[in-house]
């Protein structure tokens, strides 16, 4: 069985992350959409929260499955018996820090293999980072995201 890993924040899940999803799902017996713990950003919401707006939004994709994890990726892909990890690549920038990511990966763990995707060109700007921006300052993202995530993050911060 070819099983995938996409890991990430997902702080929140965006189209253009549900457009990789969708194509790697038709590349592999299994997806695995990995939500993990960054550090270095402040999520606007917790990782229950972005495993429930994520399994909304990928329901009819029967070989997709949403987990949360922390740790090393390379440990989980071991332990679990993970294919590969898929990254969804926007520009020259994204590559940059997804090869430096990619060859520690492989460093740390031989049979890590990592395969990028370019995200599809609609949302070759879209970042998590981004649409939360646009979102605290009054801006519309309606088609940015998934409407589950578009009518949760409305409700969730009503004025």
């Amino acid at each position: 069985m070819k099983r995938v890993l996409y890991p990430g924040s997902f702080d929140p899940i965006t189209n253009g992350h549900l457009d990789i999803v969708r194509r790697a799902s038709k590349m592999f017996d299994e997806v695995i959409v990995g939500v993990l713990v960054n550090a270095q950003k402040s999520p606007m919401f917790d990782e229950d929260e972005r495993v429930k707006l994520i399994n909304e939004a990928i329901k009819d994709l029967n070989n997709v499955k949403v987990i949360k994890f922390s740790g090393l990726l390379v440990d989980y892909v071991a332990k679990e018996n993970i294919t590969a990890i898929v990254k969804g690549l926007r520009a020259i920038s994204d590559f940059e820090m997804e090869l430096q990511m990619a060859s520690m990966n492989k460093k740390l763990n031989d049979d890590a293999e990592t395969i990028f995707m370019m995200t599809a060109t609609e949302y070759s700007y879209l970042s998590s980072s981004l649409v939360k921006e646009v979102f605290r300052f009054g801006g519309e993202i309606a088609g940015l995201v998934p409407d589950n995530v578009y009518k949760y993050m409305h409700e969730k911060n009503k004025p």
